[in-house]
């Protein structure tokens, strides 16, 4: 299917045939547990996720057995997609610190950036990286390097993260080619051209707030240093000489020059049949990007240091341990976030929103921000909000049916919380207790949401 082909297929039916006062109270109800057992028996974010998910499903009166079945399928389809992911970028990552890859990029960014600069420098990486990345492969992609350049530096993690993390969110959330706003085009009939002039315009500002702005406060609240555990380690050996920095930028952009030049063939040639489209859709597939990069790395950055095939066997096997806990929790975040759709819960959404009596942009965001809330998936808030608001394009002119699907976006990132893979994976690489996650990239996510929105609202009345 085409990226811009409008989603067609009608979801299935709930497992459960409870009212929507019923449901708002399951969800709740599996939200509270979750946040108890982790904030209260500390007990391990996998089994609260999955304590959450049954308790969930119990309340909305649920079979017990469908609840099952649809955590393992959210958590299996999580691991299948990010999971592999989160491996892939492990082992580029050990590679990358061992041979000495990752000190020559931060030693390269802390030559040429001052402490004052350095937010700018890595909120600039990750808007530029994350344009035609999956949010998920960004944050494996740039985290190493954040927690490295916040060790080396002696930089607030706050103070260098958070600008890196709203660079990538943004992109995720407004411009095309990331999957949500490529559906919503696809939903509403936007300008593909138009939405991305739109979306950059509203995109830089809002970095701007949410990234180097925020992050000054984010710091003072929460001064916490880089979790050793999660920053690449270097063996004790020395290795003689380090990769050079161009062919150490060559291997980290591999992944990222496939994912794009998969999008823009498939916006250029848009037939599936095509030799073209169909070697760019393999190449361009985030694990087969991030496979080619790891494949890569074994002779631009192993190579040269001298790695034997047993020391580059060692350090593959060597990346993959830390990121075990890591793995399950996002596995079952998603399957919380599966077990919320298969109750119905983002129907229920839907269906109440039908009766609001409000202006369309408004309405897109307010749709998205709820279903955002309920599910944890940007990309469902968004494709779900798209499809509602589609007949109220009739009559609107081009540039705010564009708008329109930037206000869906900017919905679609509100206040991520535990039910979002995302929340997880940040809480884990940044050694995080739950609130301090809240209090950073939660708000940060609504402070993208908010002000997106507003700027949205701006554009409405002069475009």
């Amino acid at each position: 299917m085409s990226p811009l082909t409008p989603l067609a297929d009608a979801p299935p039916p709930p497992i459960t045939a409870a009212g929507h006062a019923h449901l708002l109270i399951a969800v709740l109800v599996g939200i509270a547990v979750i946040v108890v057992l982790i904030t209260v028996f500390k007990l391990h974010a996998f089994l609260s996720l999955t304590l959450g998910s049954l308790a969930l499903g119990a309340v909305a009166g649920a079979p017990l057995d469908k609840v099952v079945d649809s955590f393992t399928k959210g958590l299996g389809s999580t691991v299948a997609g990010v999971g592999v992911l989160i491996a892939l970028g492990s082992i580029l990552g050990k590679m990358l610190a061992d041979s000495g890859g990752a000190d020559q990029i931060v030693d390269t960014i802390l030559a040429r950036a001052s402490g004052r600069a350095m937010p700018w420098a890595m909120v600039l990486i990750a808007g530029v990286v994350g344009l035609p990345l999956f949010f998920e492969v960004g944050i494996v992609l740039l985290i190493p390097v954040v927690l490295l350049v916040a060790k080396r530096g002696n930089h607030s993690l706050m103070r260098i993260g958070i600008p890196a993390l709203a660079g990538l969110s943004v992109m995720h959330g407004l411009v095309p080619p990331h999957p949500g706003p490529l559906a919503a085009i696809g939903a509403v009939h936007a300008d593909l051209g138009v939405t991305l002039a739109l979306g950059l315009l509203v995109a830089v500002p809002t970095v701007i707030i949410a990234g180097p702005v925020f992050s000054r406060y984010a710091a003072r609240w929460v001064d916490v240093p880089a979790p050793d555990r999660m920053v690449p380690q270097s063996s004790a050996e020395e290795i003689e000489r380090r990769p050079g920095f161009g062919a150490t930028m060559v291997t980290v952009l591999l992944p990222v020059v496939l994912m794009l030049i998969k999008a823009l063939v498939d916006i250029v040639i848009d037939d599936p049949k095509d030799m073209t489209q169909r070697v760019a859709d393999v190449i361009g597939t985030p694990m087969i990007a991030l496979l080619a990069a790891v494949i890569l790395g074994l002779f631009t950055l192993g190579r040269p240091a001298g790695f034997t095939r047993e020391r580059l066997s060692s350090v593959v096997e060597g990346s993959l341990a830390p990121i075990a806990g890591v793995f399950l929790i996002v596995g079952a975040g998603g399957g919380f976030k599966q077990t919320l759709i298969d109750v119905g819960v983002g129907q229920m959404i839907v269906d109440l929103s039908k009766h609001w009596s409000i202006p369309a942009l408004v309405l897109g965001w307010l749709i998205a921000v709820a279903i955002r809330l309920a599910t944890g998936s940007a990309t469902v808030a968004t494709v779900s909000a798209a499809g509602l608001v589609a007949p109220l394009t009739a009559g609107m002119s081009g540039s705010h049916v564009a708008l329109l699907v930037l206000a869906i976006g900017a919905g679609s990132l509100f206040f991520s919380h535990v039910n979002d893979a995302g929340f997880w994976l940040v809480k884990e690489y940044f050694g995080l207790k739950v609130g301090q996650t809240v209090a950073t990239w939660s708000l940060m996510e609504t402070i993208i949401s908010v002000i997106a929105f507003a700027f949205v609202l701006l554009l409405s009345l002069v475009v």
